[in-house]
């Protein structure tokens, strides 16, 4: 159901060159159990390059992009018992699930059996199109908000609700916040500088592996990593093998995964959260020295209220680039050329008009 015709304005691609423009469009009327948030900022990820430009075949145009999502609450719904008016809220990469599943029931809401609705170019439950945060409101179903903080900035905490849950999701899982263990990441864009971040809030010892010289500098003095390998380097890598406990591997583009594993200690693991195009590597790097390759998307509704929460309590701000919606363009090319330091964050709430 929808009000007045084009009650929201966004910026949407219509085509698969992905260039976004102005658009009105509707949402809809707040339900029983909705939250309506008037979007501050949101976030630029790589699924914004991805659907805006129809890279999996399956775009639905006009595409409104973006699910890191902050703003403050305007309306809720009369079964509303989380949230009230003027709150600041959080709005991630999925906005409803079956609610039923074994999965939703342990708070894994990412991998509901029925498949999650993504925030933007998914089909909502009447059928609708979702659009995403280039907008200057939405409409949410409760139990896909997130509180923030007040003494949090909210352009700080959008780029938590894809590229901080998408490594704190895992690290959780596979226990990677026991002080004193060691961790290395692999790239270090707006996945992986979240994730040094996190690996120092959990007293490891962290290693950035990249393959670029360039990224040295930031990586030990504004980022705070203990050490720096240059991965293509073959005497840094064997200097390095057997250290790391843990490994956080968010580099997107296809590499080589044998000599990654090779730095990993007995019983180590190394998770996956980048989409390279194949995963190869030689089962001696497995069996041998009993070690684990996982993957992971995203997280579920209470592992990311609580990264929020621990993001708020420890101090830990995402290194972000704030932009006018304006430039939405010219930061998705630069996105595409990795020219970033280290998240876009569209400064919803002064630049959309």
């Amino acid at each position: 159901m929808t009000t007045e015709e084009g009650n929201c304005l966004g910026w949407a691609a219509r085509d698969p060159t992905g260039v976004l423009s102005p658009y009105k469009f509707n949402r809809r009327v707040v339900g029983a159990d909705d939250v309506s948030i008037r979007i501050t900022h949101c976030g630029v990820c790589y699924a914004d390059v991805v659907w805006t430009k129809n890279k999996y075949g399956d775009s639905q145009y006009p595409v409104v992009p973006g699910h890191e999502i902050a703003g403050i609450v305007t309306d809720v719904g009369p079964n509303n018992h989380r949230f009230k008016v003027g709150d600041h809220v959080g709005v991630g990469t999925y906005v409803s699930t079956c609610r039923n599943c074994e999965y939703c029931d342990d708070g894994f809401e990412n991998h509901c059996s029925e498949g999650s609705v993504y925030t933007f170019n998914g089909v909502d439950v009447d059928g609708t199109v979702t659009k995403g945060g280039y907008s200057s409101y939405i409409v949410v179903h409760e139990r896909y908000c997130y509180k923030i903080p007040d003494n949090y900035p909210l352009a700080s905490a959008a780029p938590l609700l894809c590229a901080g849950i998408t490594v704190y999701s895992p690290m959780i899982r596979h226990k990677m916040n026991q002080p004193g263990k060691s961790l290395g990441v692999i790239g270090l864009g707006g996945l992986g500088h979240m994730a040094v971040k996190f690996g120092k809030a959990f007293g490891l010892n962290v290693t950035v592996l990249s393959t670029s010289i360039s990224k040295k500098e930031e990586a030990l003095s504004l980022l705070k990593a203990d050490k720096f390998v240059i991965s293509s380097d073959e005497q840094q890598m064997k200097d390095c093998a057997k250290s790391l406990d843990f490994i956080i591997d968010s580099a997107a583009g296809d590499h080589q995964f044998d000599p990654y594993m090779s730095l990993l200690k007995t019983n180590g693991t190394l998770v996956l959260v980048g989409f390279p195009s194949e995963i190869k590597l030689s089962p001696v790097s497995l069996n041998i020295g009993s070690k684990t390759i996982a993957g992971s998307v995203t997280g579920g509704t209470k592992t990311t209220q609580e990264m929020i929460n621990f993001c708020a309590e420890h101090k830990i701000y995402p290194e972000i680039e704030v932009i006018p919606i304006q430039y939405a363009n010219e930061a998705l090319e630069r996105l595409i050329n990795r020219d970033v330091k280290y998240r876009f964050v569209i400064d919803i709430e002064s630049s959309l008009k």
